[in-house]
C-alpha cells in the first residue's frame, strides 16, 4: 500500500519545510494549480523502500473568511483523502488557541492523526513539547525540518504501523474482490466500468481524460461482493503537462496497489503499445493479479482481429498465466466470462498453502531437476513455507541461494505455478540461506585446557628433536 500523509497546520510552523525533507528523494510530481488547488501541493517520498504521498496544506486558524475560508477548505479536503494526517505545531511558540481549533476537527474527522512538534531545535525537545500534551494526542514526535532531525526516526514508527491500518481500513469500506481497471485513456475504462455495474456509474464521453480521480464503487452480483476502481488514463510521461492529471496518474498507480484483482484494459483498434507494457510492469510489481481485456472488438473485419491476436500472443508472451479476454464494453459481448478469470485471480492471490505441501514441491522440483554447482558444492535447497499473500510468497531455505541462477528460479517458479493451479497472480520467491554455526566462533580453552594443550606441544617438540651420537671413546 501507498499511503497518503497530510501536513496540517497552522501558517509558519514549517509545513512546506517538512514537505522538502520528504520528497526530497524525488521531485514533487504535482505543484500549485491556481483556481482548483490552491495551497495545496503533492509530492512522492520514499523512505528505505516504502513509497508514500504528500500534500502540502494551507495554513488553518480556525477563524478563516473570504479566499482564506477556500484555503481552509481545500486544507481539511487533504485530510479526508489522507491515510495519516500529521499535525505541525511550533515548538517556540508554543500552544495557542488556533492550535487547539485544528486539533478538535482533526478529531471530529476520525483520521489516524499524530501531533508532530517543530523547530525544538537549540532548546530542550521535552520542554518544548510539554505544552501541547493537553491536546490528547496518543503520539507525539519532536523533529527541527529546518535541520532535517527526527524526521526519519518518525517515519521509521509511522509508516510499518499504518500498513495494517490501511489494510483493514481498505477492507472495511470496500468489501469483497477489489477490482481495478486501467489503460491508456480513451480505451473504454469507465464504459466497462458501466457494463459491470449494468448502470451508468461513471461519467462515459468520447474524450480523453474524462476521468481525473480513481472512483471507488461497491456493489454486488449473484450473491459476491465487489468494488470496482475506476480510474483516469496513463499517458506516457512526455505527454503529461497539466498538474491536475499528473495527480491522477499517482492516484491510479495507487488504485493498483488497492486492487485484488487489475484489468488491463487495451484497445484493439490501436494495438498494443508501449505505454500498455509499461502498465503491466507497474502491475507486476505491485505484486497484483491481472487480467488482460482488449476492448472494441465488436465491428472488426477476421483479418485485422487475427493481427491483434498474434501480436498480443507474440507481446505478452511473458504473461502466459494471465487470462486474455476479447470484449466489446459497449455491447456487453465477452464481459461476464471475466467473472471467471477475477475468481481465479482471487482466489490464487489470496490462496494459503501448508508448509508440508510447499516442501513437497520443491522436493519434486530438485529430484526432477537439481540445482547447479557452486564452487566444487552443491546448491541446497531443504524446505519451503509460505511468507504471505496478494501477492503469493514463497520462502525457500538452503545453503548458497544467493547464488541460486535466474533461470533455476523460473524452473521453480513455473513447477510451484503448475502444481498448485495460480492463475493471474505473479508469485514472489524469497530464498534465505542457513547461517554456518561455526562462523567466527573463537574457541576459548578453560585454564587446565591450555596447560594440556600447552603440555602436549612441549611433548611434540622433544620427541621431533634429534638425538645427539655419542662418540667411542669418550
Amino acid at each position: 500500500m501507498t499511503p497518503v500523509i497530510a501536513l496540517v497546520g497552522r501558517p509558519n510552523v514549517g509545513k512546506s519545510t517538512l514537505f522538502n525533507q520528504m520528497t526530497r528523494s524525488r521531485d514533487a510530481l504535482v505543484a500549485d494549480f491556481p483556481g482548483l488547488t490552491r495551497d495545496r501541493k503533492y509530492g512522492e517520498g520514499d523512505y528505505d523502500g516504502q513509497r508514500f504521498i504528500v500534500i502540502d496544506t494551507g495554513g488553518l486558524t480556525g477563524e478563516e473568511q473570504g479566499l482564506d475560508a477556500e484555503m481552509a477548505r481545500q486544507s481539511l479536503m487533504a485530510v479526508e483523502e489522507a491515510d495519516i494526517v500529521l499535525f505541525l505545531v511550533d515548538g517556540r511558540s508554543g500552544l495557542t488557541s488556533g492550535d487547539e481549533v485544528i486539533a478538535s476537527q482533526l478529531r471530529r474527522s476520525g483520521k489516524q492523526a499524530h501531533l508532530v512538534v517543530n523547530k525544538t531545535d537549540g532548546q530542550d525537545p521535552d520542554i518544548a513539547t510539554s505544552d501541547f500534551f493537553s491536546l490528547g494526542f496518543e503520539s507525539v514526535y519532536q523533529i527541527a525540518a529546518s535541520h532535517n532531525r527526527g524526521i526519519r526516526s518518525m517515519l521509521e514508527l509511522l509508516l510499518p504501523a499504518v500498513d495494517e491500518a490501511m489494510e483493514q481500513d481498505r477492507a472495511d469500506r470496500y468489501p469483497g474482490i477489489r477490482i481495478g481497471i486501467v489503460g491508456r485513456p480513451n480505451v473504454g475504462k469507465s464504459t466497462l466500468v458501466n457494463r459491470m455495474l449494468g448502470e451508468d456509474r461513471v461519467v462515459v464521453y468520447d474524450m480523453p481524460g474524462t476521468t481525473r480521480d480513481s472512483v471507488y464503487i461497491p456493489y454486488e452480483r449473484q450473491g459476491h461482493e465487489y468494488t470496482l476502481i475506476d480510474t483516469a488514463g496513463v499517458r506516457r510521461r512526455k505527454n503529461v503537462h497539466e498538474t491536475v492529471e499528473k495527480f491522477s496518474i499517482i492516484k491510479t498507480l495507487k488504485a493498483i496497489e488497492d486492487s485484488h484483482v487489475v484489468i488491463l484494459v487495451i484497445d484493439a483498434r490501436e494495438g498494443l503499445v508501449d505505454q500498455d507494457l509499461h502498465l503491466i510492469g507497474f502491475v507486476l510489481d505491485a505484486g497484483r493479479s491481472l487480467v488482460v481485456a482488449v476492448n472494441k472488438w465488436d465491428g472488426m473485419d477476421p483479418e485485422a482481429r487475427s493481427k491483434v491476436k498474434e501480436q498480443v500472443k507474440r507481446r505478452l508472451e511473458f504473461l502466459d498465466f494471465a487470462d486474455k479476454h476479447y470484449i466489446s464494453a459497449l455491447h456487453g459481448s465477452g464481459v461476464g466470462v471475466m467473472y471467471d478469470s477475477i475468481a481465479l485471480c482471487y482466489e490464487s492471490t489470496m490462496a494459503k498453502w501448508q508448509t508440508n505441501k510447499l516442501t513437497a514441491i520443491l522436493e519434486d522440483a530438485i529430484s526432477q531437476h537439481q540445482p547447479p554447482m557452486i564452487h566444487g558444492r552443491r546448491i541446497k535447497l531443504r524446505y519451503a513455507h509460505q511468507g504471505g499473500s496478494n501477492p503469493p510468497v514463497i520462502v525457500v531455505h538452503g545453503n548458497q541461494t544467493d547464488s541460486l541462477p535466474g533461470a533455476y528460479k523460473r524452473y521453480l517458479e513455473n513447477t510451484f505455478r503448475r502444481v498448485l493451479k495460480v492463475r493471474g497472480a505473479p508469485i514472489r520467491f524469497e530464498f534465505k540461506s542457513s547461517e554456518n554455526p561455526f562462523a567466527g566462533r573463537v574457541n576459548r580453552l578453560t585454564p587446565r585446557q591450555k596447560v594440556k594443550q600447552d603440555k602436549d606441544l612441549n611433548l611434540g617438540k622433544r620427541a621431533k628433536r634429534p638425538r645427539m651420537k655419542s662418540k667411542k671413546g669418550h
